[in-house]
């Protein structure tokens, strides 16, 4: 298959390119930035195009090789959940981008959506729920996913929307919890910061995400609405302490520091079996 990556250099697509090539797969990587791309060791084997979705292409489909499938990644400035700008400038460029793709032929589309388009829900949760987004990130993300929903009525083509939920793993974003847990205990402090840490969360290393969207690819009969997760609740505290043992490390935990965000439900985590039930073997 003939796959365009875009976001490609980001946290997911530096993952998901060299895995979409070891499955046999030809890749079309965009991303902003060409000198970051070339710093990949997968630069060499893809077909590399660099420009921003938020500027219009004249034929989209041209532009990237004509592909059969497009894994859209990327957005940008994240994590800023509250900022204004995801729903001001990201969301309108990128349904714009998106569609153009759609008109230009290209029939598949596998959009990556996230978790927070739930809003405060509490506990197991299925895509059947109802959306609720709390903050402009998810309200740009669960607004996109409606608008490509409705285009569908107008120019049939396949949308798979994979709502991702807690990941973790190498290119995570330095203002990450593990990121400063690492930096933490790299610099040798004795005591690390957060909150209380009885929150329930549903973490999947990237790497098994990036496994998992590029089989839900594979699988065109699984679309609409499909969680990225494990569906196995951990504690943020647990998932830190695990973490620190990992790493040999000594460090204290100084628990309640930080309040808990007030974007997100105490407990949450995702119900995982749409995909199990169609991509099983990923």
């Amino acid at each position: 298959m003939k796959v365009l990556v875009t976001g490609a250099t980001g946290f997911i697509g530096r993952h998901v390119v060299p895995q979409l090539l070891m499955r046999g797969h030809f890749v079309t990587a965009n991303a902003r930035d060409e000198a970051k791309a070339r710093s990949f060791d997968w630069f060499g084997r893809v077909s590399f195009v660099a420009c921003d979705v938020h500027r219009p292409l004249g034929n989209p489909s041209e532009a990237f090789g004509h592909p059969d499938a497009v894994m859209h990644l990327a957005w940008p400035r994240l994590p800023n959940y509250k900022a204004l700008f995801h729903y001001e400038e990201t969301f309108p460029a990128h349904y714009r981008f998106l569609k153009s793709l759609v008109e230009a032929g290209i029939g598949q589309l596998l959009v990556t959506g996230t978790c927070l388009e739930y809003g405060m829900q509490h506990g197991a949760l299925n895509e059947s729920a109802m959306t609720a987004p709390v903050n402009p990130y998810a309200l740009a993300k669960d607004t996109l996913h409606k608008c490509l929903q409705s285009l569908r009525r107008d120019q049939p083509f396949i949308l798979q929307w994979a709502r991702l939920f807690y990941l973790y793993g190498p290119g995570q974003n330095p203002n990450s919890l593990l990121a400063q847990l690492d930096r933490a205990i790299d610099n040798g402090e004795t005591t690390f910061n957060m909150s209380g840490g009885d929150q329930l969360r549903d973490y999947l290393p990237v790497e098994g995400a990036a496994m998992r969207l590029i089989s839900l690819l594979e699988h065109p009969e699984c679309s609409g609405a499909i969680n990225i997760c494990t569906g196995e609740p951990i504690s943020v505290r647990t998932f830190v302490e695990q973490h620190i043992a990992k790493r040999g490390a000594k460090i204290q935990l100084n628990l309640g520091h930080h309040p808990y965000p007030d974007y997100e439900p105490m407990a949450f985590w995702g119900d995982a079996r749409k995909y199990s039930r169609h991509c099983q073997n990923a």
